[in-house]
């Protein structure tokens, strides 16, 4: 496996009470590969297995077959050698531990000894740009400022490896700009390979350099759309090439692979 590749996965299924009268296949043959340093998004429909494939490879669920994974490691060695962080729409933060002390959280776990953990945690506050909030309570914080310590707190162990399910679901329309903007900062200053879950099309492109296009349920990759924006600006959202990304993933959603979009489609097999 090369040093290149955040995340391999060939021939992915998951089916969940496989066997029983129950039985719901969520995932279906699913090839995907991540390059290091790539920002990859996963769009589909409601119930179309985005969240349970960043479950998988987060190993938080096993997958009922087929090969995966990260960093060259099995997911349960990459799991146990944390070389992945994870953020979800909701920020999870303890109301009880200041800050500071929920980024450290990871750091305590991995027998970070207390002044190191303490300096790391103020250099990740430094990054998300909320030094002076340090010693504040979760709950003194927004909502996006909240998310901003989640992802440092996903960021604690410098993992290569940054899962994330929606985590700007729960914002307002500015705030989650703002938060876009802040991520795509965050991933300039650290390389991070990222997989960003959400079911917003333009939030979507914004962000990745493609966009992995899900069918409904039992959720299979049918489309891959590459996406060359260069640097987002705010003048980005306005563009002609942002308007023709947004409009190939959405005719890829619906299911349509003609003319439109083209140029920047790349069919599954190609990638």
């Amino acid at each position: 496996m090369s040093d290149s590749t955040a995340v391999n996965a060939k021939g992915i299924w998951k089916i969940f009470n496989e066997g029983q009268a129950n039985e719901v296949t969520a995932l279906q043959e699913v090839d995907l590969t991540v390059d290091q340093g790539e920002f990859i998004s996963l769009i589909g429909p409601s119930g179309c297995g985005k969240s349970t494939l960043l479950r998988v490879i987060a190993d938080l669920t096993d997958a009922t077959k087929g090969e995966l994974t990260v960093a060259g490691l099995s997911v349960h060695e990459a799991r146990k050698q944390q070389r992945y962080g994870i953020a979800f729409q909701q920020a999870a933060l303890f109301d009880w531990r200041t800050v500071r002390r929920n980024i450290e959280l990871p750091l305590e776990l991995a027998g970070w000894d207390k002044a190191k953990r303490k300096e790391r945690a103020l250099e990740l506050l430094e990054m998300v740009q909320l030094s002076d909030f340090a010693e504040h309570r979760p709950w003194e914080l927004s909502g996006g400022m909240q998310q901003r310590v989640a992802i440092a707190r996903s960021l604690a162990v410098d993992p290569p490896l940054l899962l994330m399910d929606e985590p700007f679901g729960a914002l307002d329309e500015m705030t989650r700009e703002r938060m876009q903007n802040e991520l795509l900062r965050i991933r300039l200053e650290t390389g991070k390979s990222i997989i960003f879950v959400t079911h917003s099309i333009p939030e979507a492109v914004y962000l990745s350099d493609r966009v992995v296009v899900m069918s409904p349920r039992p959720g299979r990759i049918t489309d891959v759309i590459n996406v060359n924006l260069g640097d987002r600006n705010e003048d980005t959202r306005e563009s002609e090439a942002f308007f023709e990304s947004v409009t190939a993933v959405r005719e890829a959603l619906r299911g349509r692979t003609g003319n439109s979009g083209s140029s920047i489609r790349a069919r599954v097999g190609e990638v």
